[in-house]
């Protein structure tokens, strides 16, 4: 038995007839830059979340930039967002010249905690950027309440948590802007990098594509100025041949958690906490346990791989700590949640019977160890 982490070739043999159709209709048009393929999504997206504009971009962490951009963040400004997350969320910020200000989390979701916001805010901030974790939406309202009191942006950052809910509404529907990555590991992934900005604002839409073409929306002529950022059309034919599987793909992975939850140990680990407030799409099973590297080292050994999301807050990462001046101990709990941390095998096609192996592997491990 050979488990994946994400096991795309599976997922390709499944979608085989139409993805091959797709990209060699892209290839024999011989149109790869903005073409029919990337309008076909563009709106095929729209469609799907009921509201906004959708500017597709080349990366996920684009993304993030072209968001900030078109909002006009400056060398010296503040955006808040959470310390437990891919790097790219502050990169972005930084990249601006801006400085991440980071809030800790909350101990059940891993997602920023809203209690904690108010306090971080100065003269200084422009946005707050939560991140959907894992794929659980952070707890948007007060977050929103927060943002309109004190008129700033709010960006969603829904890399791993497109096609998930908030109270009803879809994740990337709910802030003034949301970013989205591609990646292929996503679930909603293409075979490439590539990403969007949604955008509530129509002329904010307008002026965040105009950014990510050279600040130009006619050729040769540039009215901002903008970067290179656009989602090529095999790509863009990749994901709409992927979008219509999404939710269904969702619920399988809502189904699995589940077989997770009812089969591993829970005096001996702490699993995954699903928040009332929304719709879980399991981007990522993440368990926590004081005994996150030997369990890792075991299910190694026996052929079951893991990962770990993340095992460094940002605000310990060297770039950022020397840049920002965060010491060790000031958001102790995002340090003791990236510490204890690892994540299992987790995608739509996983079957009961890989399941089954790794929780027998995990309980395994603890029986042996005496834990």
């Amino acid at each position: 038995m050979q488990i994946q982490m994400v096991d795309l070739q599976r997922q390709y043999r499944q979608l085989k007839p139409e993805i091959d159709a797709a990209v060699m209709g892209v290839i024999e048009s011989g149109k790869f830059i903005n073409g029919p393929a990337v309008k076909t999504f563009k709106k095929d997206v729209e469609t799907y979340l009921g509201g906004g504009h959708v500017i597709p971009c080349a990366s996920g962490t684009d993304a993030l930039q072209l968001a900030l951009m078109g909002i006009g963040i400056q060398p010296g400004d503040e955006v808040i967002t959470t310390p437990l997350t891919f790097v790219a969320t502050a990169e972005a910020i930084v990249v601006l010249g801006a400085r991440p200000v980071f809030v800790d989390i909350d101990e059940k979701s891993y997602n920023i905690n809203p209690k904690l916001v108010e306090a971080a805010i100065t003269s200084k901030t422009k946005a707050i950027i939560p991140v959907h974790l894992y794929g659980q939406a952070a707890d948007m309202d007060p977050l929103l309440d927060i943002a309109r009191r004190h008129n700033l942006t709010m960006i969603e950052d829904a890399a791993q948590a497109f096609g998930g809910t908030y109270k009803g509404r879809k994740i990337c529907t709910i802030g003034d802007l949301a970013c989205v990555s591609f990646y292929p590991g996503k679930n909603l992934g293409a075979y490439g990098d590539g990403g969007m900005v949604v955008a509530r604002d129509e002329s904010l839409a307008h002026k965040i594509q105009m950014i990510a073409d050279h600040g130009s929306q006619v050729r040769y002529l540039h009215e901002e100025i903008g970067v290179n950022s656009r989602l090529d059309s095999i790509q863009a034919a990749v994901l709409s041949c992927k979008l219509p599987h999404l939710d269904a793909g969702n619920a399988r992975r809502r189904e699995i958690a589940k077989m997770y939850d009812e089969r591993l140990p829970g005096d001996k680990l702490i699993k995954p906490t699903v928040m009332t407030y929304g719709e879980h799409i399991f981007h990522q099973y993440t368990l926590r346990t004081p005994h996150r590297d030997a369990v890792q080292a075991y299910l190694k050994e026996r052929n079951i791989p893991t990962a770990i999301h993340y095992p460094r807050p940002l605000h310990l990462q060297p770039a950022f700590k020397e840049v920002l001046h965060y010491s060790e101990g000031q958001f102790p709990l995002a340090e003791k949640v990236a510490a204890e941390v690892f994540s299992v095998p987790m995608h739509p096609d996983l079957t009961e019977e890989e399941v089954e192996a790794i929780c027998a592997a995990i309980t395994d491990f603890f029986k042996e160890n005496d834990l």
